[in-house]
Formats: structure tokens, sequence, C-alpha cells
């Protein structure tokens, strides 16, 4: 049985085709990556192929960490931009670690080839513990802190934009199941687990909070006009005083009130919480085209920058803490 994404990788010798295809089982069964996500992973890992077969390998046991740079090096000369070439470095260096875990090789000549670096701006992230210090400041139990807790809430746990948090309805949060569909760009829409912590906020902002904002709501007169709108604010899942959707600008000012009692007003925003969303989660391990799928990124390129971002986490830690860093 054909493996997905197999049909994508090139003729060359059974040595290196069949562990990039055990490789992509392995995505698909054991991590259980989509389709467009496989294929791009053989899309990367056949260009390698095509690159080490051309070299006159017919396996992976003699590569060396030199081949690799040579590998990245011939990427540079090829004229892929930045971005493609990290994602097709890292796709490699992951299939590596695989066949090294698998003990089909000797060593993992991945281990200390980096990606090339961007002189983009990086995403700013807050860490774990100002993640918790910002939440902690929204401890009240009125409407408006328990819509406020809820909104922070799943704003770090699914990585959601402002505008598809504040353009949620209450069909689209599964609390039983722990999961919420997001429309993204272009109306594209996306289903995301939801933690223990965003359910929770969530529930008590519904149950509790909730009711008493859409009881503010201001009574209409009949008639045809006024009843979509009506249908809508009911819908929503975060209302604002007066019984209507809450808007970006006043979720926006919400967050920075809670980040200015964090005494983090100037590095705190909505997309803050996107941005340490997939942070953390490739500093936890998640493999960074599910991240992309998390995210709603069309393309594993855009995601390819929070590999960057953990890059330079790493550097500052060691530059700082490393007694002969200096």
């Amino acid at each position: 049985m054909a493996r997905r994404g197999a049909e994508l990788l090139p003729d060359v010798a059974a040595g290196l085709r069949q562990p990039a295809v055990d490789y992509l089982a392995h995505l698909e069964l054991e991590r259980g990556l989509s389709r467009n996500t496989l294929d791009a992973y053989a899309r990367d890992l056949g260009r390698y192929l095509t690159w080490l077969t051309a070299q006159g390998a017919e396996d992976y046991r003699g590569v060396t960490p030199e081949d690799l740079r040579t590998f990245v090096a011939a990427l540079a000369d090829s004229g892929l931009a930045v971005r493609s070439r990290s994602r097709i470095t890292v796709s490699v260096r992951r299939l590596h670690a695989f066949l090294h875990a698998e003990g089909r090789t000797e060593s993992d000549p991945g281990v200390d080839v980096r990606p090339p670096a961007d002189t983009e701006r990086l995403p700013k992230a807050l860490s774990v513990g100002e993640i918790e210090a910002l939440l902690g400041t929204v401890v009240g139990d009125s409407p408006a802190e328990l819509r406020t807790r809820a909104l922070l809430e799943l704003l770090y746990a699914t990585g959601a934009r402002i505008s598809e948090a504040v353009g949620l309805d209450i069909d689209d949060v599964d609390l039983e199941n722990r999961i919420v569909r997001l429309y993204g760009k272009g109306s594209k829409e996306r289903l995301v687990p939801l933690g223990g912590h965003a359910v929770r906020a969530l529930d008590a902002w519904l149950v509790r909070g909730r009711p008493q904002m859409s009881a503010a709501r201001a009574p209409r007169g009949r008639g045809s006009a006024g009843a979509p709108e009506r249908r809508q604010r009911a819908g929503a899942v975060f209302l604002n005083q007066r019984g209507g959707r809450l808007s970006r600008q006043s979720a926006w000012q919400a967050i920075r009130t809670a980040a200015e009692r964090a005494g983090l007003a100037a590095h705190a925003s909505p997309h803050t919480f996107r941005h340490s969303f997939a942070t953390h989660l490739l500093d936890g391990g998640a493999d960074i085209r599910v991240v992309q799928e998390l995210l709603g990124h069309s393309s594993v390129t855009t995601t390819q920058i929070y590999t960057r971002v953990t890059s330079e986490t790493l550097r500052e830690v060691y530059a700082t803490s490393h007694p002969r860093a200096r």
C-alpha cells in the first residue's frame, strides 16, 4: 500500500527512497499529519534525495554534517528564499533524527546543522511565566472579568487571531469535546483543540457572565430589519456591555488593561498571544507542520519564523547562563 506523499519522492536508490517513505508513514500514522502537510514534507525531502543521488550516495549511512552543510549551501545557490531553505533544512534534519532514533544510522549528522537565518524581524513572544502572570491578573467574578479571562485563555490556548476570537459564535465552541472552530483569512475553517484552563474559563463566562451581558441588550422594535442582527448577537460568544458582539478594539483594550496590571503593557498585544502560542508549542517539541495547521497558515514558510524565535531564545539563554559563553 502506497503511503501518502510517497508518490512525490523521486525514483532514486532504494536505500535512500525507502527510509524516506518509512518516515512519511511515521508522520502519517503516528503524528497524524494531513495530506497537504505530508506532501510538503515529501517535496522537501525529494529535493534532498535528488541531491544525495547526484553526490553518488545510495543510502544515509555515510552522510556527514559537512555533507548537510554543503546541501544547505547548494540551496542558497539555487536562489531559494531564506524561508524556503530553512523549511527544507528542518525537514532534512528531522528525517536524519528519525533514522538515528530508529537505529538505521550510527549517528545523526543534522544535530549541529542550523537552518539559515533570516534578517527579518522576529515576532515578540512572552515567556510562559509572563503569560501566567498576565492571566493571573484577571481573577474577578464580574461578567467583564469572566469575559476577559475567557478571551485571554482562548487566545493563548488556540493561537487565534483577535478577529477570529471576537467572530466566534456559540456553535463554534464545543466544550464537551474541547475543540473550537475558527474562521481565518479567506474564511478558511480550521478546528483547534482547547486546553483545560480555556475550557473552564469559557464555561464560567458562558454560564455566569454572558447571560448578564446578553440581558443588557437594548430592546428593538418589531420588523424584519432588526431580526438578523438579533440572531447574530445572540450567537456571539463574546459580548460587550450592551449585549452586542465584542469589537476588536474593545478586546484589545481588555488585553491592554490586563497587561498593564502585570507590568507587561509594552510587550503584550492580541498578536503576542498568537506568537507565544506558536513559540511555546515548538519549544515543547511540536512539529512545525502541526503548528502551521493550528495557526491556519497557508504555507509552512510563514510558520518557519517561529523556529528562529526558538533559536534566538536558546542563544540568549546560553549567552547569559554559560560561564564561558563570553
